[in-house]
């Protein structure tokens, strides 16, 4: 069975960090290609950030420098280390796995930055 487990969300103040992290169970964690998404309240989900198996990674525009995503595939585990919080970082958060038609995704984990 696939699991995707995030952790490290809570709340947090404006300016503040916090470190999230996937642990993946039931894959070949290291073929997979990984992402970060989130969906805050009324609002669509959006990508955050991904990390291929080969180590290229993008970010979306709003992260504008303040979030590091990363992996270490021996722990099979995907972090998402965010900084200089705002009250619009507001969401949850949860990570993709995609290897080629195979595409899992966790529950998410609440972020609540607070001004």
């Amino acid at each position: 069975q696939v699991r995707l487990v995030e952790s490290g969300g809570g709340l947090v103040q404006a300016g503040g960090s916090l470190r999230l992290s996937c642990t993946a169970s039931g894959i070949i964690f290291s073929y997979y290609d990984m992402g970060w998404y989130r969906q805050g309240p009324g609002k669509q989900r959006e990508l955050v950030a991904r990390l291929t198996a080969g180590g290229s990674m993008d970010y979306a525009g709003f992260v504008q420098g303040r979030f590091t995503i990363s992996r270490d595939n021996a722990k099979s585990t995907l972090y998402l280390e965010m900084n200089s919080l705002i009250p619009e970082d507001t969401a949850v958060y949860s990570c993709s796995a995609v290897w080629g038609l195979r595409r899992f995704g966790g529950q998410g984990t609440q972020v609540t930055v607070s001004s």
